[in-house]
C-alpha cells in the first residue's frame, strides 16, 4: 500500500512535524519519523507549555542548568530548554537539508510572541536566537503581524531563514510574500535563504462557521466547513502568480527560491469533519503541510494523496462570494484571527514560564 506521506512529497508537499518534545528526539522516535518521510519540524510557545508543563522529560536538564546557574532566570532556563531541543532536532534533520540542497529539513524555533507588535526587538531577536543555535537548518519564526513584515525583510536580507506565521488572509499573505521578494533583492546571497509563508487553515472554519450558525439560514449553514480550504486555494493560486511570474523574476535570475506555503493548524478541530479534511484537500508542489502526530497518523491510515490545492478554484470564488452575500465579513474574521492567535501564544508562553518559575522554586527549597 502507498504510504500517504510518501506520495504527498512526490506531489511536490513535504509534510513536517508540529510538534517537539525532549523525549520525542532522545527516544530515536524522531529518526524513525524522519526514515519514514517527516522533513521538517515547527515548534511555538503552546507545543514547549504543553511538552514541558506534562512530562518531566526537562526536569534532569532544568536541575543541571540551575545547578550551575543558580540565579538564572526563568526565560534564561525556558530558552536553554528551548534551544537544546531545537539544536538536537536540527542536527537529525541536518541529512534530509543536505540531501535536499537546503530546500528541506528545517527545524523552526519562534521568537517571544510578546515582541509581535514591535518590529526592532523582534529583528534583534532573531539575530540573537540565530546566532545561539547556530544551525544552518533552523528557520526562525515571525508572526505576519503588520510590525513583524518589515522585521521579515530585513531579517530575509541578512541571510536568516524565516518562518512568517500567523497569516489569515489573502491580504496577510500578499504583505508576506512581498517583504520576502524585497528581503531577497537587498541580499547579497540570495541562493542561501530558504522561508515558509505559514498560512493557518482550520481555525478559519472554527470562527466563520460560528457566524454561519448565528443566521441560522439554509443558504448560510450549507456553507459550515467550505471558507478555510477555499480561502487557502486562493492563496495558493496568488503563489503561483507571484512566484512563478514577474514579481520574483530578478530573485529568480539570480538563484533565489521561492518561498513555499506552509498549511499551518492542519488538524480538525470540529470532529462533525473529517480529521484529514485540510490535509488531503491542500497537496500540491512547492508546499509544506505541519501536522502534529496524532494527524500525521491519520492521514498515513487513511488520507488521500493527490493534487488538490490548486483544483475546483471556481469553487472556491464561489464560496467565498457566498459568505460575502449572507453577511459574514471574512476580512474582519481573519484580522480578529491574527490578534487573537497573537494573544494565545502569549497566553501559552506566560504559562510556560509560571510553570518554570514553579519548578525553579521547588529546586530552591529542595536544596534549602
Amino acid at each position: 500500500m502507498t504510504d500517504p506521506v510518501q506520495e504527498a512529497r512526490r506531489l511536490g508537499q513535504a509534510i513536517w512535524l508540529d510538534f517537539i518534545r525532549r523525549n520525542l528526539i532522545t527516544s530515536g522516535e524522531l529518526k524513525q519519523m524522519v526514515r519514514q518521510g517527516i522533513s521538517g519540524i515547527t515548534s511555538n510557545p503552546s507545543i514547549f507549555q504543553k511538552a514541558i508543563a506534562r512530562s518531566d522529560d526537562y526536569q534532569e536538564a532544568l536541575e543541571a542548568f540551575l545547578k550551575a546557574n543558580p540565579d538564572a532566570t526563568v526565560e534564561a532556563i525556558y530558552e536553554h530548554l528551548a534551544i537544546a531541543d531545537i539544536q538536537m532536532a536540527a542536527d537529525i534533520l541536518r541529512p534530509v537539508y543536505e540531501a535536499n540542497k537546503a530546500t528541506d529539513g528545517f527545524v523552526s524555533l519562534e521568537v517571544s510572541p510578546n515582541l509581535a507588535y514591535d518590529t526592532e526587538t523582534t529583528i534583534a531577536e532573531a539575530r540573537r536566537l540565530w546566532r545561539l543555535v547556530d544551525r544552518p537548518n533552523l528557520m526562525i519564526k515571525v508572526p505576519a503581524t503588520p510590525p513583524g513584515i518589515p522585521a521579515v525583510e530585513t531579517l530575509t536580507s541578512e541571510g536568516i531563514n524565516v518562518n512568517v506565521t500567523l497569516m489569515f488572509s489573502l491580504k496577510h499573505y500578499e504583505a508576506v510574500a512581498h517583504a520576502y521578494i524585497r528581503g531577497i533583492a537587498r541580499s547579497p546571497h540570495p541562493e542561501r535563504v530558504a522561508s515558509v509563508a505559514s498560512f493557518f487553515v482550520s481555525r478559519v472554519d472554527t470562527y466563520t462557521d460560528k457566524e454561519l450558525e448565528k443566521l441560522g439560514t439554509a443558504e448560510a449553514l450549507a456553507l459550515q466547513g467550505k471558507a478555510a480550504i477555499a480561502n487557502s486555494k486562493l492563496v495558493y493560486r496568488r503563489f503561483r502568480e507571484v512566484f512563478l511570474g514577474e514579481d520574483f523574476a530578478p530573485g529568480r535570475e539570480r538563484g533565489a527560491r521561492v518561498q513555499r506555503v506552509l498549511w499551518g493548524s492542519t488538524s480538525t478541530k470540529n470532529r462533525a469533519y473529517s480529521d484529514v479534511m485540510y490535509v488531503d484537500g491542500l497537496i500540491g508542489p512547492d508546499t509544506v503541510n505541519t501536522l502534529p502526530p496524532e494527524t500525521i497518523s491519520a492521514f498515513r491510515d487513511h488520507g488521500q494523496a493527490r493534487r488538490t490545492v490548486d483544483a475546483e478554484l471556481g469553487q472556491a470564488e464561489e464560496i467565498l462570494a457566498n459568505l460575502e452575500r449572507v453577511g459574514v465579513d471574512l476580512e474582519l474574521i481573519t484580522e480578529r484571527l491574527q490578534q487573537d492567535g497573537v494573544k494565545a501564544f502569549i497566553d501559552s508562553f506566560d504559562q510556560l514560564l509560571g510553570t518554570l518559575e514553579e519548578r525553579r522554586k521547588a529546586w530552591v527549597a529542595g536544596r534549602a
